[in-house]
């Protein structure tokens, strides 16, 4: 065993013959500990929001998503589009169209984005979980065609349902499902704008109700979003075999960072690959953000806390001086000596970071079983009723070494001034 080390432990568990040392030892553990509990309980629970937020998305977001890198839309027949659903770990493919119009039902407009899908959308998102209703997730319904049953004929005909976000169906007083069709304008793309008759200037379609409405909880989408059939969605933006998106599905055995590199490379320089954070990218930005600078205020603070190590050593220095002048009788240098203490300090930064990343893990298993602390004072007032935690493993290793780096730089200079000053 080294030398230095083996002393410094003797040290640090050793009674000291003043009290107030081994008193001020256990508080400077004591606070390296609980500024590492705080990091590992704050940023877990930055990574149960994190997490909880994904969650939502990713209900309506697919997996990958190809966009054009100018202009926003494609044609659906581009030969590069056309090898993605035959790339390796690709197992589902669809088109989306968005664009935005003007929706009306009665006396209540508003301005959406139409998201026109496939019937495939259903296979490659989570659409179906977030539906609320007595109708189920459907694009087109069979209806009976008037004009041919007065002529005695039996025909049907496709009718284009809508799937409302709740936001949107509250604004123009929709229910989940509803009579009268929802008109729907939208701006043609070629012609000139008569002002002399502004109507003339729109496309205008009907839709009907599905039965049901969707709720992400994200206003993002429940109060600026619909679901039409993508047909439809392209005859009402004069988009005839155009996409604004490709979304893509991955098979469960392939890994999505993989998959996603193949698709780079069949697409090239032409198309932006999206990853559902990447789909997301302003909102968990933020959230990144705030995980940081929360750890760099939370980081100050355990530097503070190290300031208490600084005090323990020079009072355990002025303690063993007697044992300083033995050491050096017996040959030891000034950089033994000051080894010694400077592996005392780091003894005291690493007993602190274990019982402080223990404590925080145990108080995060407590959080996420029982939900101790909750988010209101009654439940229901949120998403969730307590504070989510989401423990990383990344996260652990991160503030383990940033607990052992800032404790050993703290005392480094510290110790080596003390010790030539004090016993030198």
């Amino acid at each position: 065993m080294n030398l230095s080390f083996y002393i410094a432990r003797r040290y640090l568990l050793s009674k000291k013959s003043h009290n107030a040392i081994n008193w001020i030892s256990g508080i400077s553990v004591v606070g390296v500990a609980v500024a590492t509990m705080a990091l590992v309980v704050t940023l877990s629970v930055f990574n149960g929001f994190h997490d909880m937020v994904k969650s939502f998305y990713t209900t309506l977001d697919p997996e990958l998503k190809i966009v054009p890198k100018t202009g926003k839309t494609v044609a659906s027949d581009d030969p590069l589009l056309m090898k993605v659903g035959k790339i390796d770990g690709v197992e589902e493919v669809s088109e989306c169209l968005e664009d935005q119009a003007l929706l009306v039902y009665g006396d209540n407009q508003k301005v959406v984005s139409v998201k026109g899908v496939d019937e495939k959308f259903q296979q490659l998102t989570r659409v179906d979980s977030i539906l609320y209703g007595d109708g189920e997730f459907k694009l087109w319904e069979d209806e009976l065609d008037m004009e041919a049953a007065e002529r005695g004929e039996m025909a049907y005909k496709k009718q284009p349902c809508v799937i409302p976000g709740i936001g949107v169906a509250e604004e123009l007083g929709l229910s989940a499902m509803f009579q009268n069709p929802l008109m729907v304008y939208a701006p043609q793309r070629e012609g000139q704008f008569d002002i002399a008759n502004p109507t003339e200037g729109f496309n205008e379609e009907q839709l009907y109700s599905s039965g049901v409405v969707f709720c992400v909880k994200q206003a993002k989408y429940d109060k600026n979003y619909v679901i039409v059939p993508l047909d439809f969605a392209r005859r009402l933006f004069d988009q005839q075999g155009m996409l604004s998106s490709l979304n893509i599905k991955v098979k469960d055995e392939a890994g999505i960072a993989s998959v996603e590199r193949r698709i780079k490379a069949v697409v090239g320089e032409k198309y932006d690959v999206l990853t559902q954070e990447e789909q997301q990218e302003d909102v968990f930005k933020i959230m990144k953000v705030e995980k940081l600078i929360a750890y760099i205020f939370l980081t100050f603070i355990l530097l503070v806390a190290c300031f208490n190590i600084i005090g323990s050593l020079s009072m355990l220095i002025i303690d063993k001086k007697d044992d300083v002048v033995t050491l050096r009788s017996l040959g030891a240098d000034n950089k033994l000596i000051s080894r010694i203490f400077l592996f005392e300090g780091r003894l005291i930064s690493t007993i602190g970071a274990v019982i402080g990343i223990i404590i925080g893990l145990v108080l995060c298993w407590i959080q996420q079983t029982y939900g101790i602390i909750a988010l209101g004072s009654s439940s229901g007032n949120f998403v969730v009723d307590s504070y989510p935690v989401s423990v990383h493993a990344t996260d652990i290793v991160i503030i383990f070494a940033t607990v052992l780096v800032v404790g050993y730089l703290s005392v480094w200079y510290p110790v080596r001034f003390l010790s030539k000053r004090l016993v030198g």
